[in-house]
């Protein structure tokens, strides 16, 4: 109860001899304090807002413009050739005034003029398809002119207004790049067939809806994002469980600490010290920010026909979930942020407390896990007032979820493979209700010290939570540290309020969600191996792309499977332009399979290796073409959304986004080489992470990764210590009512996103110079996985 009188800054009792009024300067003095804190964080927020407005310029330089004009008017020259005395006349006697008008209105043309410049140079993308280690005179001046105008110390958002629009790439382009695509999966007459549907589309239908879309594209700043946001995730009325949401592991071989509350208070610290960075690591190529801004104090709120993200600027808290019960834990005091001891001080507070779990509060979480619509109805009649709504905000609003988990996870003891398989599991969807699915992030830390994380898709791409999670990573283990014993470092105030027990009034509901979400979990069968025969170096040695590489042998191992090939899905970021997110690369080429029928088919090295070389670099083009905006599923798929708000039919529309997706694959990002140090510390890597099988009536996935070869970009490479995956699909189960022409629309559009039940799931992660590391995920009911390490040598010892 000292908590709560501490709490209240002032009390009054009304008696007969007057009024008491009763006042606690220590209640007082922290609403002071954490008041000046909100202020402080408000100033700085618009005082980014100010460089971030006046970019690629800088606030001083208004002031270095007003001068030299004072200075050339000094020199009795004009340099406003009249505009200044034009000024005037509606300014009379005011010749100060008039220059600081004439100044200011310079300044903010020269800005525009340096915005629109930058955005020019950066829409120059010539630089991929150059061969590595070959860039042209073009280029490099190119880079010149870049860094020239990016200024020294640009912000995380700077350059938002200066990144090039996604462009509507010609309807006939993507037309004959998607029939190049199917030509190796379909017979002789079906291809026949798809090439006639292709030019009927072309000649009828899809010029008016290309001419919407490029209507759309100049209003817009990206004419994909918006609807790919709303109608692959927000509209899916699935579980997000598995199918949606992706794991990131923690460090493969090293647990820097075995204490669990040590971990966590190590782990939220470095999560926090992520959220005040305002800039990005030097790079010449700047990708789009805007999924950074619903990184923390975010979730998703299920809705009867469509989710809604949710946002807050600040949160001083976080929530923890242990054995069932939900705590609230501020982290910070006095406007100051706790230090990782005081955070493990709390978070051993939580571990000690005995107190059991309330009514059904133990299985809560499994509502996030289900199907959406009933988690909506659930959350409509019992969580919109009282003590559920109080609790449920707390959890919504936090910076993030924790869960400390009573398990032990990791590669350890007599079956350290199997072990890997559990702990990746245990990342995806845990026991069902242990999670917070909904939250943007949920940090897991085990009860031997390992850590890992689970993410919601809606709100970004895994490269942007990659980027995160290795920086809390490295800040762990080589910032932050431990002492000798395990613990954080730091002192403790032992006058720390314990951490907030949430109350609940639990409804016999949720267990419905849980049955459906253990079904789903239940069905789940993932691999996690490590593949250590070769790696980067011998690849390269090639004068390959490891990705080229590795997916060539997906295509092998696929074949030798089912002894025939499937619609290969691979995502390609499209961060080059403003709000992009990803774009699809079919990876299962012609001349892909053209080396694979001659693997297979035993002809000779010389002529395997010939057509590898061919395949390798179709797949590279393929790859470079996603990524600067001329791929061809999310045109495609806009264009069918323009065909349903117009009320019109196209067969090849309609046939082509419901083709099966049976391999779905991404590549691991990799994107802070500058946070390890791989020479001195080579144990410090991590395993990756991955995401679901892909499973019926689902919207194609949407993993990220980002490119491996090209020579410029600042993000590709692959010789870090942390390690990201990639995510499901968004199961799309149409709700039984619909009240509106959206859900009617909804209705006819998530259902064409298929991918088949006996379809593969496989993240991926090059790892320094000699390893690989591989997530396969599959249903159990068709887990006739071939050996990917088996593939992996066949084609190393071949080439």
């Amino acid at each position: 109860m000292a908590e709560a009188h501490q709490a209240v800054a002032f009390q009054f009792t009304i008696t007969p001899e007057g009024i008491d009024l009763r006042l606690s300067y220590q209640a007082l003095s922290q609403i002071y304090l954490s008041g000046l804190r909100s202020w402080k964080k408000r100033i700085s927020r618009m005082r980014n807002r100010v460089i971030k407005g006046v970019y690629p310029a800088s606030p001083s330089s208004w002031l270095f413009v007003v001068i030299a004009i004072l200075a050339t008017m000094y020199m009795r020259s004009d340099p406003s050739m009249g505009l200044i005395a034009k000024i005037q006349e509606h300014l009379p006697g005011q010749t100060m005034l008039s220059v600081l008008v004439f100044s200011t209105l310079l300044w903010l043309s020269l800005i525009l003029t340096l915005r629109f410049c930058l955005k020019l140079l950066l829409s120059y993308h010539r630089w991929m398809f150059e061969q590595h280690g070959h860039i042209s005179t073009t280029t490099k001046v190119w880079v010149t002119l870049v860094r020239l105008l990016s200024g020294r110390k640009p912000l995380l958002y700077s350059y938002q207004t200066s990144l090039p629009c996604l462009p509507v790439p010609p309807i006939k382009d993507t037309l004959e790049r998607y029939l190049e695509s199917v030509r190796p999966l379909l017979s002789g007459p079906g291809f026949q067939r798809m090439t006639v549907l292709a030019a009927q589309f072309e000649n009828s239908l899809g010029n008016r809806l290309q001419r919407y879309l490029k209507l759309k594209a100049l209003w817009a700043t990206n004419y994909v994002s918006d609807w790919w946001e709303e109608y692959i995730y927000l509209r899916g009325r699935g579980p997000i469980m598995v199918n949606s949401n992706y794991y990131g592991m923690d460090f493969l071989y090293v647990t820097p600490t075995p204490i669990q509350a040590a971990r966590a208070g190590n782990t939220i610290t470095a999560l926090l010290l992520y959220r005040r960075k305002s800039r990005v690591p030097g790079t010449v190529i700047p990708l789009c920010a805007a999924q950074c801004e619903r990184m923390f104090n975010t979730t998703r709120t299920p809705g009867e026909e469509t989710d809604v993200l949710q946002h807050w600027q600040d949160s001083e808290f976080v929530t923890v979930y242990h054995r069932g019960r939900y705590f609230r834990l501020w982290v910070y005091k006095a406007g100051r942020l706790l230090s990782p001891r005081e955070i493990e001080y709390q978070i051993q507070r939580i571990l000690d407390d005995p107190s059991p779990p309330g009514p059904g509060e133990d299985r809560l979480g499994a509502l996030t896990a289900g199907d959406r619509v009933p988690w909506c109805a659930v959350r409509k009649q019992y969580f919109s007032s009282g003590v559920n709504k109080r609790s449920l905000d707390c959890i919504e609003r936090a910076a993030f979820f924790v869960t400390l988990d009573d398990e032990e996870q990791g590669m350890m003891g007599e079956d350290p493979v199997g072990n890997l398989d559990r702990y990746a599991k245990s990342l995806l969807h845990g026991k069902c209700y242990d999670r917070w699915f909904d939250k943007s992030f949920s940090v897991v830390v085990y009860k031997n010290g390992k850590n890992g994380l689970n993410a919601e898709h809606s709100w970004a791409d895994a490269p942007t939570v990659a980027h995160l999670w290795e920086f809390t990573l490295a800040t762990d283990a080589f910032q932050l540290g431990y002492t000798e014993d395990g613990h954080c470092k730091g002192e403790v105030e032992r006058s720390l309020p314990p951490p907030q027990r949430l109350t609940w009034d639990i409804p016999e509901q949720v267990s419905i969600s849980l049955s459906v979400a253990q079904a789903l979990a239940d069905d789940v069968d993932c691999h996690v191996f490590p593949f250590r025969d070769f790696g980067k170096g011998r690849i390269k040695k090639l004068k390959i792309s490891p990705d080229a590489f590795i997916q060539l042998a997906l295509q092998l191992a696929y074949y030798r499977d089912r002894k025939t090939f499937c619609l290969t899905y691979e995502a390609s970021m499209t961060r080059l332009f403003r709000e992009g997110r990803t774009e699809t690369v079919r990876s299962c080429s012609n001349e892909g399979c053209a080396f694979v029928k001659a693997v297979e088919s035993g002809e000779g090295p010389e002529h395997c290796r010939r057509l590898f070389r061919l395949a390798a670099e179709k797949h590279q083009n393929l790859y470079r073409l996603a990524m600067t905006g001329s791929g061809i599923d999310r045109h495609l798929f806009c264009l069918y959304v323009v065909s349903k708000y117009l009320g019109v039919e196209s067969p090849f529309l309609t046939e082509v986004l419901s083709e099966p997706w049976r391999l779905s694959t991404s590549q691991t990002p990799v994107q802070q080489l500058e946070l390890f140090d791989m020479k001195n510390h080579p144990d410090f890597i991590s395993l990756g992470g991955g995401f679901g099988p892909v499973s019926k009536h689902t919207p194609r996935r949407t993993h990220t990764h980002t490119h491996t070869h090209t020579h410029t970009h600042t993000h590709t490479s692959t010789q870090t210590s942390t390690t990201w995956g990639s995510f499901g699909p968004v199961s799309t189960h149409t709700p039984t009512q619909t009240h509106t022409p959206f859900c009617y629309f909804s209705h006819f559009l998530l259902p064409l996103f298929q991918v088949a039940d006996d379809g593969y799931g496989v993240s991926y992660i090059i790892v320094g110079e000699d390893m690989i590391n591989y997530h396969v995920s599959c249903k159990h009911s068709f887990s006739e996985t071939v050996s990917v390490c088996y593939t992996l040598t066949c084609i190393g010892d071949r080439c």
